[in-house]
């Protein structure tokens, strides 16, 4: 199968990963965040820190607080996965330059050649997990034949400017667990459960935020287990726990000596004493502090307990149609659903989160291009503020053009295409007052991020009023993610599922004839 979908397609293949390169590479040559800014500088020293202490320290002292591991000082708070990834570089790092990774003496380090090597381990993360990936999800999904549409859906998810700002312009290694969990979602769709559920697990182990999207897999798997023969449902749920489990003890395995080692960790991972969220991240506590000061009103126990209630609450609609729906189609809906309420509910929520429902909403871009298209606009245009704040305001406005020219010259927005000028597609012009309504919602929508973003940049706040831009355009962006959620939502509950669900059964059921 793999053969034929690429005969014929190779060169194809080979310029959209070298569009996307180089685009990386173009971003990449910017500033990072915390460039010149001591005595913390940003997410970049953070990283390149975790590389000096797991070479130079024992696993074991690796979470805690000591006079060789300052926790202060951008202290390791990411899952063993990353801590070992960060080991592996930190080696390749001490082979080429010892002083890029002393203990002390390294803090700071930022030359042209240090930063070569660490741009150039986000560019290969991205080559052996997330590439592949989303190849492998779109080589694999039946709903587009692979030509120019599958062609342009890769392209556009391997141009999403937010990821490729934030991981080759702000620093991070964000490819790594968005590609875990996309290749995650390919074993699912192939019914490979249990890849599927190692998979997941471990991009779970890469980075904590990938519980925004833990929801979806338990009730997809669980449902799919409950929808099985009787007498298999059990043996099916018990073999995805021994994975699961197994996954998780080998990556935990060098902190499990001691029962204060673990707890050590997961205080690590989830540091409660850091607050409701970070900056002015676009999501409802964020906002609705504009009117109501949540944290002068509560203590920070009774907000983690709000926010879990209320993340809570909202996953239970997305959740229980998926357990007792459990389609592919769903599934993948239900991750945008699931990542949205904990990016709009939950406690401590970066800004950059909103990644973790920007991928699965590329994936679905080739099935309603219209509103996925606009919530990935969106969707970078909220972490503006922070990418202005890292220098980065050329390079979003060149990503954010190359992607809105490539996206609507060549995505078949359906009914919607003839409001988009200079679309290649030729579809019937059909127009009428509700189409026309949405159309002008959606150009007015980007006017609005325009001249926010042109505002922000170019007028003076009021003294009284210093963080007056990056709040409107926080609250802006909110708006449109609770809008957003509801469309998703209702998609999810509106797709298909009898017909799916029938073919399930009657295929268990024809696997067990086989059998006797």
């Amino acid at each position: 199968m793999m053969s034929s979908l690429l005969d014929g397609h190779l060169t194809k293949i080979v310029l959209v990963v070298l569009v996307a390169t180089v685009v990386r590479w173009c971003v990449s040559l910017n500033s990072h965040s915390g460039q010149g800014k001591p005595p913390m500088f940003g997410d970049y020293e953070a990283q390149r820190h975790w590389m000096e202490i797991t070479v130079n320290l024992p696993p074991k002292e690796w979470y805690f607080n000591s006079s060789a591991n300052d926790l202060q000082y951008w202290g390791l708070d990411y899952p063993p996965l990353t801590a070992y990834h960060s080991w592996l570089c930190g080696m390749i790092a001490k082979f080429i330059n010892p002083e890029w990774v002393a203990l002390y003496s390294s803090r700071g380090v930022d030359n042209p050649t240090h930063k070569l090597f660490m741009r150039s381990t986000v560019l290969v993360a991205d080559f052996l997990v997330f590439f592949p990936a989303v190849f492998a999800y779109f080589l694999y999904t039946d709903k587009i034949k692979f030509d120019k549409d599958r062609t342009i859906a890769i392209l556009c998810c391997f141009l999403y400017p937010g990821i490729i700002l934030i991981d080759h312009g702000h620093f991070q290694y964000n490819g790594i667990s968005l590609g875990l969990t996309v290749l995650a979602v390919v074993f699912l769709s192939t019914d490979h459960d249990l890849l599927g559920s190692m998979a997941f697990s471990l991009a779970l182990n890469y980075k904590q935020m990938e519980l925004y999207h833990a929801m979806p897999f338990f009730c997809y798997l669980m449902g799919k287990c409950l929808t099985a023969e009787k007498e298999n449902w059990f043996f099916k749920l018990a073999k995805i726990g021994i994975v699961v489990i197994s996954t998780f003890f080998l990556c935990w395995l060098p902190f499990l000596t001691s029962a204060e080692s673990a707890l050590q960790v997961l205080h690590r991972l989830f540091p409660f004493a850091r607050g409701l969220y970070e900056d002015k991240v676009s999501n409802f506590w964020c906002t609705l502090s504009l009117v109501v000061k949540l944290r002068q009103m509560m203590s920070r126990e009774d907000l983690v307990v709000l926010c879990g209630g209320t993340t809570l609450a909202a996953l239970l609609p997305s959740s229980i149609n998926l357990l007792r729906n459990p389609t592919i189609d769903r599934f993948k809906l239900a991750l945008v659903n699931s990542s949205m309420v904990f990016f709009l509910f939950s406690f401590q929520v970066h800004e950059k989160s909103i990644l973790i429902a920007a991928i699965p909403v590329c994936l679905l871009l080739h099935e309603r291009p219209f509103p996925c298209f606009w919530f990935l606009l969106i969707s970078t245009f909220s972490m503006f503020p922070l990418l202005v704040m890292d220098g980065l305001v050329v390079a979003t406005i060149a990503t954010g053009l190359l992607y809105f020219t490539i996206a609507t010259s060549n995505l078949d927005f359906g009914p919607y295409t003839s409001y988009f000028p200079g679309n290649r597609i030729s579809v019937p012009q059909e127009r009428n007052d509700v189409r026309l309504l949405i159309a002008t919602m959606f150009w007015l929508s980007l006017l609005g991020s325009v001249v926010l973003a042109v505002a922000s940049l170019t007028l003076t706040p009021p003294k009284k009023l210093p963080d007056l831009f990056p709040v409107l355009i926080s609250a802006y962006s909110c708006c449109h993610f609770v809008l957003f959620t509801l469309y998703f939502h209702w998609w999810q509950f509106t797709c298909g599922s009898s017909e799916t669900m029938t073919k399930h059964r009657v295929s268990a059921r024809n696997e067990k004839k086989k059998r006797t």
